[in-house]
């Protein structure tokens, strides 16, 4: 997004797109899929309604961006007006997280409808939830399929470089990006959006929180499979308790999505044994929801890295003159970080954006404590989350 912003913004200069990894291999492509319009998970603040609707500006305009890009340039990733379930299992957790939820909505002025029982039985074909508020405004894809669309897709003076790791990035006046092999890479500015790994570059230090979160997918489903599911199309689920929870999506090439599974993971490694283990879990979570779907297998798992904030302000500005930034995510990616890419390119070009004051508004990143006692902290947060929702797996 920042890339394609910049050479449109410059129509006479170059831009370098560097990628880490094939489009579509790395976070971006394997997420789960969802471009959500509405406050989520940190953004939540029913004390702050000026807040929520920030978040809806900023979230709808990057939206807006996708829709006319997946329509002007046919990209084929299974673009969906679907909406997004917001799910709960258990009662205790529908009355007090979808309450919640609902009279924030109510005092955004922001349509939904609430499901229960049959009602939601008929929407997903699964009986396992309690209850949903459904809501129009996401948008579901394969996000693989958008982000090679969108790399194909580029203006003519960006050169996208694909497995270009940066080992090295050099501040300066002319900032220097250093590859493989002793490969540099120099510009006059750099706009850096390497979310969960931008402590490696020297920025944001003790402000960012990494996780690695875990995900499985089914082969597609045969035409019997579907019939027995049920269920009114695709659709997509994120959980009520997003710690806890577990986000699903039912494909429009009729295979299942299942991401369940938050560790902190301050080194950006994950072991080989958790791995292991959180696939065994995956089975069990999916056979549990659709037990009419016996033999259906989840053939891929994979895992991958986001940050938050502690107060779940984003990694976005001016670092100095001529390096800017778009990271950490907090989890709604695609909608809030296509803007953040686009917006970071307006600054760095002085165009006065009138949304750039909504993105400075969001505020930075907290100090967080020094390790070993931010370690000790998170993860003891963690637990009792995961044990507050225990009902939620």
């Amino acid at each position: 997004s920042a890339a394609r912003r910049l050479a449109l913004l410059n129509p006479t200069q170059s831009v370098a797109l560097l990628e880490a990894q094939q489009v579509g291999e790395g976070a971006h492509g394997r997420n789960a899929g969802f471009a959500i319009d509405l406050p989520h998970n940190n953004d939540h603040d029913p004390d702050n309604l000026q807040k929520g609707l920030r978040h809806i500006r900023l979230s709808r305009y990057g939206i807006g961006l996708l829709d006319d890009l997946v329509a002007s340039h046919a990209i084929d990733c299974q673009w969906s007006r679907s909406g997004r379930y917001d799910c709960a299992v258990s009662p205790e957790i529908s009355r007090r997280i979808l309450g919640a939820t609902a009279a924030e909505l109510d005092a955004l002025q922001e349509p939904y409808q609430i499901l229960r029982a049959e009602a939601l039985h008929e929407r997903l074909g699964t009986r396992y939830y309690d209850c949903a508020i459904h809501t129009p405004g996401t948008r579901l894809m394969n996000p693989a399929a958008l982000s090679r669309g969108l790399a194909d897709s580029l203006p003519p003076n960006v050169h996208l470089f694909e497995n270009s790791p940066v080992l090295e990035f050099e501040p300066g006046p002319m900032v220097a990006a250093i590859l493989q092999r002793g490969v540099k890479i120099t510009a006059r500015r750099a706009i850096l959006t390497n979310n969960a790994f931008i402590g490696r570059f020297g920025y944001f230090r003790r402000q960012l929180l990494p996780f690695v979160l875990f995900a499985s997918l089914s082969r597609p489903l045969d035409g019997e499979e579907r019939r027995r599911l049920g269920g009114t199309g695709d659709w997509g689920i994120t959980p009520a308790h997003g710690i806890a929870g577990a986000t699903l999506r039912y494909t429009q090439d009729g295979r299942i999505l299942f991401r369940y599974g938050f560790q902190f993971a301050p080194e950006l490694r994950c072991a080989d044994s958790l791995r292991a283990r959180m696939r065994q879990v995956h089975h069990a979570l999916f056979k549990a929801r659709f037990p009419m779907l016996g033999e259906v297998a989840l053939e891929h798992f994979w895992a991958g890295f986001l940050s938050l904030s502690q107060n779940g302000a984003p990694g976005w500005g001016r670092l100095s003159d001529n390096v800017h930034v778009a990271v950490n995510c907090n989890g709604v990616g695609i909608a809030r970080q296509t803007t953040a890419g686009a917006l970071a390119a307006e600054l760095a070009c002085d165009t006065g954006h009138p949304l750039i004051a909504d993105m400075m508004a969001l505020g930075t990143p907290e100090l967080l404590p020094r390790r070993p006692i931010l370690d000790i902290g998170v993860r003891a947060y963690l637990a009792a989350q995961k044990w507050a929702g225990r009902s939620e797996k």
